[in-house]
């Protein structure tokens, strides 16, 4: 797990509240930026060991949304649009005119909410196991395929959700809940223009091979590839992997970490920097 001195810790303020923010300390010009955004109720500190490993090749970041982790609580619980206009702005506050962005599950649904509204900020994104499914689309469906990925991660990842969701609360997590299964990224995701890649741990009852695979058709131009024993959480139990395949992406270079990965799409130049 990350130490504090290997990141910095900023608390720029949006619309008057603090966020609670992780930086990598290298060169802020270092490009592509990266912004990555945590799922629901949780902070941004089960990205870590994801983090840990872009942060020596990219300016890495990884704000807590307001709300969540150590960032201040507005009175009501952020839709996803409002959540991604306070990203954006918080973007303004880092001084990132653009920059590539990785989210987990509600964190992808806030990214492409942003890519779609505000295409000028989005370098590429990273979507690691999108939420929500269309099939099982209600809160009791989704619920039971949380408990049963809960059940085949970590406990160190448990320790974290259960203080994270306790210091977000019952009522902030309900009302995000409901704002996430209202927001619908199989709609949006078309009209996104960035490089995409859509991840999925092979241990992922959340987001189903299905679905990832429904949402790259959708996308112009979007890639999956499935991470062999990843969670709904793979930033955290195959972080390696994840690493390795946001770095070649990135980087344009060929992605895939598994025999069964599944890739569409576009074909870039690629870059002879980075990651093995």
């Amino acid at each position: 797990m990350s130490q504090p001195d290997t990141y910095a810790v900023l608390w720029p303020r949006v619309r008057g509240w603090a966020m609670h923010t992780r930086a990598s300390l290298v060169s802020p010009e270092r490009e592509p930026s990266l912004v990555m955004v945590h799922g629901l109720g949780v902070s941004a500190r089960y990205l870590l060991p994801t983090f840990d490993r872009l942060a020596p090749f990219y300016n890495v970041l990884a704000p807590e949304l307001p709300g969540f982790g150590l960032s201040d609580r507005p009175p009501h619980a952020l839709g996803v649009p409002e959540l991604a206009d306070v990203l954006a702005e918080w973007m303004d506050h880092m001084k990132l005119p653009r920059a590539a962005l990785l989210g987990n599950s509600l964190g992808c649904q806030v990214i492409v909410d942003l890519a779609v509204r505000y295409p000028e900020r989005v370098e590429s994104l990273v979507l690691v196991a999108p939420t929500v499914d269309t099939r099982d689309h209600t809160m009791p469906r989704q619920l039971w395929r949380g408990f049963k990925d809960l059940l085949g991660e970590p406990w160190s990842l448990r320790a974290i959700i259960a203080r994270d969701y306790l210091r977000t609360g019952t009522v902030r997590m309900y009302q995000t809940f409901r704002h996430a299964l209202d927001d619908r990224i199989d709609e949006k995701i078309s009209r996104v223009r960035a490089r995409t890649l859509i991840v999925r741990g092979s241990r992922d009852p959340v987001a189903p091979r299905r679905w990832v695979e429904e949402l790259a058709a959708l996308a112009p131009h979007a890639r999956v590839v499935e991470i062999e024993g990843g969670t709904h959480a793979t930033n955290y139990t195959r972080p390696e992997a994840l690493a390795r395949v946001t770095a070649r992406f990135l980087e344009g270079r060929e992605v895939t970490d598994s025999p069964g990965a599944v890739r569409s799409g576009y074909q870039q130049k690629s870059s002879p920097r980075l990651m093995p």
